[in-house]
């Protein structure tokens, strides 16, 4: 790991947001950011090529997809992931840990580790908090996360002070079994949606001296104003000097909120998803452009957008795609609300550096969701 792998460039003086750097083998991450999800070594639909060109900086891959298939000692034998995906901006690979919380009827926690079968085969595995950092070694990501254990929402609290126990215990396990010092490991603050547990949850994991820190167990379920008043009371815990990652959040209401709270990296499967579906992301709210209305409408998925699809296709055409299952139209879709994302954070930053993101927020709140 580089050693100044964090530079807080800039605090806002109006709220908690700011302006920092990360510096990896691979390159430097302004932040706040957004990172592309790759679950399986790839943006879906996305050639690496495209992603420079979005001016996307860093993505994240999957370590328990990509344990699964093809192997982490395959992509080890490649040279690690950049290599294997031919991608040389910076990765982060998430831990595992949460993927195996959503297979809840598949999977049996011990403080040794978890056991579930896979999704795949049904075959039975075994992830142990050493056993995710082995396998985050062989995927050679910039940054790992330490294995940790999600609760779902809602939780009762005695079962949230458990998850939150083991949470910390796997941590420490997880620095002991880190050897990788080219690799930026992180620990996951869990604890619900209880401030308390939250604020111990943090307390402990600094007590690690983690170079950054994810903030895990949010947006599992629970109202959007409960996970901003968590993060409020969480945030002024948490080290000025290193970065807060919110895990899996990525609409853009969560994402300017987050930021104006303090957190200064993000990632979510939503804009990719939403493309296959169908869905384009606008400063209008999303736009189903799947369907009939916009059969002759020749106008592009957002004016003014300067997006490759934007440029070049209408929405006619890729309804049209779309109805025929052509592929194209994903990778249309993809393009524009991955090129929507990344602009928005770069409008974020701007807007931090210019102490306006409150009047920003504002504006782009009163035009966000309206019709069309």
């Amino acid at each position: 790991m580089h050693k100044q792998f964090f530079t807080l460039d800039y605090q806002s003086v109006t709220t908690r947001a700011r302006l920092g750097t990360l510096t990896t083998k691979h390159g430097q991450v302004k932040t706040p950011v957004f990172m592309p999800v790759g679950t399986q070594a790839t943006v879906k639909t996305m050639a690496p090529h495209e992603l420079y060109d979005l001016g996307a900086e860093i993505i994240l891959s999957n370590t328990y997809h990509l344990y699964l298939r093809p192997g982490h000692d395959l992509v080890a034998e490649a040279g690690g992931l950049h290599s294997f995906m031919n991608w040389d901006r910076p990765i982060l690979t998430d831990s595992g840990g949460f993927q195996v919380f959503s297979l809840s009827t598949l999977r049996k926690i011990s403080e040794e580790g978890v056991e579930f079968r896979s999704h795949l085969d049904g075959s039975k595995h075994f992830i142990s908090p050493e056993k995710s950092i082995e396998i985050q070694m062989g995927l050679g990501a910039d940054i790992i996360m330490a294995f940790d254990e999600c609760p779902p929402y809602p939780a009762e609290r005695d079962y949230v002070k458990k998850s939150k126990d083991l949470t910390t215990h796997w941590a420490k396990r997880c620095k002991e079994a880190h050897a990788r010092p080219d690799q930026a490991l992180f620990g996951i603050v869990q604890g619900g949606v209880y401030g308390d547990l939250r604020r111990e949850s943090a307390l402990e994991l600094m007590e690690l001296d983690f170079p950054g820190y994810g903030i895990g167990g949010l947006s599992v379920g629970e109202p959007k104003g409960l996970m901003y008043e968590v993060l409020e009371e969480l945030i002024p815990v948490m080290p000025q000097g290193k970065p807060r990652y919110l895990m899996g959040v990525g609409s853009p209401d969560c994402l300017i909120e987050g930021v104006i709270r303090g957190v200064d990296m993000f990632d979510c499967v939503w804009p990719t998803r939403l493309a296959r579906h169908g869905m384009a992301i606008t400063r209008h709210g999303n736009l189903a452009v799947r369907d009939k209305p916009y059969s002759r409408d020749f106008r592009p998925l957002e004016e003014g957008c300067t997006c490759y699809t934007c440029q070049n296709f209408t929405r006619a055409y890729i309804r049209h795609l779309l109805k025929a299952k052509e592929v194209l139209g994903i990778r249309l879709t993809t393009i524009h609300n991955l090129a929507f994302l990344i602009r928005l954070m770069q409008d974020i930053r701007e807007a931090i550096r210019e102490e306006r993101l409150l009047e920003f927020r504002d504006e782009f709140m009163s035009a966000y969701g309206k019709d069309r």
